[in-house]
């Protein structure tokens, strides 16, 4: 495989090799639950995929294809992230690129994904990608907390 190409994580140790990305951002996971709450969701049509560099993943995206009324089918990313050693490097850039050409050859009617209100550094980068603001998500109930 290409350091550049994004590749979708099926195996067991594609998706293990993903954790220390991903848990960068989601810090409550568990290394030892994580294959098995990536094989869970799968079954939802979460999809895991990856940027590769010469030791290994350095950014991950989660996303799936969902239906709702408000907006039509909509391809919505989970997570992404970038190792914060690999960051301002182009591989969040890339990452998002692809996974907004899957949501057009899906036929996606929009591509959305929520962002911490405390993660000004990741807005800054939506923002400059093209992406904009447009609602704010309101939630009950217990919470992770979040990190930086």
């Amino acid at each position: 495989m290409s350091q550049d190409e994004v590749r979708i994580a099926k195996s067991e140790e594609e998706i293990l090799a993903c954790f220390p990305v991903v848990s960068e951002l989601r810090t409550h996971l568990s290394k030892e639950a994580f294959v098995d709450r990536v094989r869970l969701q799968e079954r939802e049509g979460y999809r895991l995929a990856y940027l590769s560099g010469t030791s290994g993943p350095v950014a991950a995206a989660g996303f799936r294809i969902l239906e709702n009324l408000a907006l039509g089918r909509v391809f919505y990313v989970d997570d992404l992230v970038t190792l914060d050693r690999e960051r301002s490097r182009g591989h969040g850039r890339r990452l998002l690129a692809w996974l907004h050409a899957r949501a057009q050859d899906a036929g996606c009617d929009a591509f959305e994904l929520d962002s911490g209100t405390h993660r000004k550094d990741a807005h800054r980068f939506y923002e400059r990608e093209g992406m904009s603001i447009v609602s704010y998500r309101f939630a009950k109930g217990a919470r992770k907390t979040p990190k930086g």
